[in-house]
């Protein structure tokens, strides 16, 4: 009896032991903020200004006269017109910053169940103020003769400066993702011998990591990891029109880019940092295969033979 009683002592100092070390875990565990993927293109558009200005103004006049020997009248007649006008033309370029949203939440639904960080939500990347268009900034220019100063933008891919500027607030490390190629293919490929043809619709992004420490901007993790999806449509006949499932692809996307930041970067953290490689949890095994019989009915799979040595 004093056994048992020492034994269900020991099981409970245990169990309280495992749930402080479990509890304190939690709280030790490092917080993450996972960005939209940032994104910057070149766009070009063409821009008019101008500012006209018109006046007329005309007045008349006549005669007459009083029979052949009689007086005459006289005439008048009065014309002004003032114009004046601008116009400005032509093509300006310039780089568009934005985040590109809907490609991370899959990767954040991954963290959450391999890993025991913990993961906060960070700010919306703020461009700054707006600025005037560059029509208005070339008429202004032209009216009262004085260029604008240009103003300086935030940078969607300078994450020190976002660091500093407290858009992660509360997180240990960023996992900031550059978003370096997109594209879209829309294919149209017939079948030979038939009338028949298919619609490949597909999208594949790449797309730049780092895992940034917050306070000493150190990185754990640096690598480049690609998604693609696509959506396949077959058509009976080559003139037919079956719209692509965008739906369908961005989320296949979404998923496959998930699984290569995932897995690059639990790899890496395995040579970079102890700490926050304890943070990864272990692979679990792989199922056993399942071996099917002639009939179609599925048996264990065979164990290996066992040899027990007596001593």
């Amino acid at each position: 009896m004093q056994r048992r009683t020492t034994r269900a002592a020991a099981l409970s100092v245990l169990a309280i032991t495992f749930g402080a070390s479990s509890a304190q875990a939690q709280n030790a565990a490092p917080k993450i903020a996972v960005t939209d993927l940032a994104y910057a293109q070149q766009v070009s558009e063409y821009f008019v200004a101008g500012a006209y200005q018109r006046s007329a103004q005309m007045s008349a006049g006549g005669s007459a006269s009083h029979g052949m020997y009689g007086g005459s009248g006289s005439h008048s007649m009065q014309a002004s017109e003032q114009a004046s006008g601008t116009f400005v033309a032509g093509r300006y370029s310039y780089i568009e910053q934005r985040e590109l949203g809907g490609y991370t939440n899959d990767l954040k639904g991954a963290l959450l169940q391999g890993t025991y960080f913990r993961l906060v939500q960070g700010k919306g990347f703020d461009a700054g103020k707006p600025q005037n268009s560059k029509a208005e900034q070339v008429l202004n220019q032209v009216q009262t003769g004085k260029m604008a100063a240009p103003q300086a933008q935030n940078q969607v891919a300078n994450v020190i400066a976002r660091i500093k500027k407290g858009e992660f607030a509360g997180a240990d490390y960023v996992l900031f993702g550059v978003v370096s190629s997109i594209n879209f293919t829309d294919a149209l490929s017939p079948l030979q011998g038939t009338t028949s043809a298919t619609r490949q619709y597909g999208l594949q992004l790449l797309a730049d990591f780092s895992l940034i420490n917050t306070r000493t901007y150190e990185i754990k993790a640096a690598f480049s990891a690609q998604g693609e999806g696509n959506d396949t449509k077959i058509l009976s006949n080559r003139g037919d029109i079956a719209p692509p499932n965008r739906a369908k692809v961005m989320s296949e996307t979404s998923r496959s880019l998930a699984g290569s930041v995932y897995e690059q970067l639990a790899t890496q953290l395995g040579y970079t940092d102890a700490h926050l490689a304890r943070g990864v949890r272990p692979a679990a095994p792989p199922p056993p295969p399942v071996v099917y019989q002639g009939g179609g009915q599925p048996m264990p799979a065979p164990q290996a033979d066992q040899v027990l040595i007596l001593k």
